[in-house]
């Protein structure tokens, strides 16, 4: 009877070995994380979505990191109002103010209203389309209300050293002190983006009756637009976790998302995601996550496991870089870096390389933007309680033409 046991219980750890073994497999829980100055390129035999490179190369330009600014808390958004300001966003509920390269003392405004107890604050800024003649910026920020949180989206007019009165775009989008998203960000077609997390109740990514795990469209003025994919809803796209990057390819108009991958409470560590979003489609969380695949549900481009913990997303457009023109760029919070995804101009669907640059070494990367004069911009996040501050922290980079 004792040899019997023991056969049972070496039986029952052999098959627990072999499920770890397996999950070890599918989900790639321990390769490496991306290493700065590393580059992936994928081939067909990778993934049916991946290609090589066989594109013409264009002209590289050599450039440099500067420091733009310091002394920012939790920076989570910039907006460039002309090509000497920048508004950014700190977490605790302040809109700061760059100009002529200085940080001005005095915030623009600050939200008193903001819960800052996790992951949420005051997050993104977008400015109206028509921002030069109608001064119009919106921006997301998680509230408390009783025992619950929400985000809300609002607008008001930039008066140059305070803001007009708050106008609420959207409101009780729920949210948590972790998976509040949010994203937002004007389309090519004029409407307002709204990335929205899961507020740590995944089953929400499934209902189409609620706002969260969802990319949101509206109207500039809140209203739902017509043609939607579900008619009177606000939702373009579900399914989703925590998606904190949405941006367009200037050319073809496709549009791309990054998105946090599970955290070990709520799934395998790991399975950051690179999308590309589609009108109506279901990117299938809680449902699935990491590589696998559902019927219904739309497959990630790029999954990166260990976790980089992408938080922003830029398609480059300017003409100063002409090596990145159209290349994807997103910060990595947890992987502490800036990564480039290269998609092919023919397929839209084709990622063809990727790679964390080798010279950006200064901790956790929040927001990535693109400025008027065509640098490239990247703000740290040092400060929001998982870096390594040093007494600079938090600031704004740009990559400018090496001199």
């Amino acid at each position: 009877m004792y040899m019997r046991k023991r056969i049972i219980i070496l039986l029952v750890l052999l098959v627990a070995v072999a499920g770890v073994w397996l999950a070890v497999d599918r989900f790639a829980l321990f390769q490496d994380r991306v290493a700065p100055g590393e580059k992936i390129s994928l081939d067909e035999s990778a993934n049916s979505s991946v290609a090589t490179d066989t594109e013409q190369r264009p002209e590289t330009v050599p450039y440099e990191i500067e420091e733009v600014v310091g002394g920012l808390a939790v920076p989570w958004s910039m907006a460039f109002s002309s090509s000497e300001r920048i508004l950014v966003t700190e977490r605790p509920g302040r809109i700061r103010v760059i100009e002529a390269g200085k940080l001005l003392t005095q915030p623009l405004h600050t939200f008193s209203e903001v819960a800052t107890g996790g992951e949420e604050g005051l997050m993104s800024l977008a400015l109206h389309p028509q921002y030069a003649e109608n001064r119009l910026v919106y921006a997301s920020l998680a509230y408390e209300t009783g025992q619950d949180m929400f985000v809300k989206v609002v607008r008001f007019e930039d008066k140059g050293d305070a803001i007009g009165d708050v106008t609420i775009i959207i409101d009780r989008i729920p949210a948590a002190q972790f998976h509040a998203g949010c994203r937002i960000a004007f389309g090519p077609d004029g409407k307002l983006y709204i990335t929205t997390g899961d507020a740590t109740e995944k089953n929400l990514a499934q209902d189409l009756g609620s706002l969260a795990g969802k990319i949101l469209r509206v109207n500039a003025d809140g209203s739902i637009p017509e043609d939607n994919p579900f008619p009177g809803s606000a939702v373009w796209s579900y399914g989703h976790r925590n998606p904190q990057g949405i941006d367009w390819h200037p050319v073809s108009g496709e549009f791309y998302s990054t998105e946090h991958g599970p955290s070990t409470f709520d799934g395998p560590a790991g399975g950051d995601e690179v999308n590309r979003i589609v009108k109506g489609a279901n990117y299938g969380w809680p449902l699935i996550s990491h590589e696998e695949t559902r019927e219904g549900t739309v497959a990630p481009l790029l999954v990166f496991t260990p976790a980089e913990a992408p938080g922003s997303a830029l398609v480059y457009s300017g003409a100063v870089f002409p090596q990145f023109q159209n290349n994807l760029f997103f910060g990595a919070l947890k992987g502490e870096g800036l990564m480039r995804v290269v998609i092919s101009a023919e397929n839209p669907d084709t990622v063809l390389s990727y790679e964390k640059l080798g010279d950006v070494n200064f901790g956790r990367i929040r927001d990535v933007a693109e400025g008027p004069d065509g640098y490239i911009y990247f703000s740290t996040s040092n400060r929001d309680g998982r870096g390594d501050p040093d007494a600079a922290d938090d600031r704004v980079f740009r990559m400018r033409p090496k001199r």
